[in-house]
């Protein structure tokens, strides 16, 4: 009965130990550059920049985003606070660097807190993309 006892000490200290080993190699690639692959970064946004494009894109980001962006887009939404890494502030010079292949990829992979939206059209997202160039040092 003893061993048993502590082999099961064992085996839930093994499995809190391999628990934190996952949390912390998942912050750590939450925390680490997040560079989109050379061929993602290369795609062209197949939507025009016009009204009704960008129009789309907010009404998604309204539904989708704003809840950890922000309304502004600044990376200030009401879930931010819980958040590390912080959501992006789409009107940074950092994002707006970002090929509009990398937004995409970016939108559409997600990271750490960063949900995947690939279940969204791939229109939805690339329209996104658009709207988040309006935001461009606002």
């Amino acid at each position: 009965m003893v061993t048993g006892v502590r082999r099961a000490a064992r085996l839930v200290g093994t499995a809190l130990g391999l628990a934190a080993l996952i949390s912390m190699a998942g912050l750590a690639a939450a925390q680490a550059p997040w560079t989109a692959p050379a061929g993602e970064k290369e795609k062209k946004n197949p939507l025009p920049a016009d009204a009704k494009t960008i129009e789309q894109g907010r009404k998604v980001a309204q539904i989708n985003c704003v809840t950890c962006h922000g309304a502004k887009g600044k990376g200030d939404g009401a879930a931010a606070v819980a958040l590390n890494p912080k959501p992006a502030d789409w009107t940074s010079k950092t994002v707006q660097d970002d090929s509009d292949g990398e937004l995409f990829w970016k939108i559409t992979t997600g990271r750490g807190a960063m949900p995947a939206w690939r279940h969204l059209p791939e229109s939805d997202r690339w329209a996104l993309v658009r709207y988040i160039r309006t935001l461009a040092a606002k």
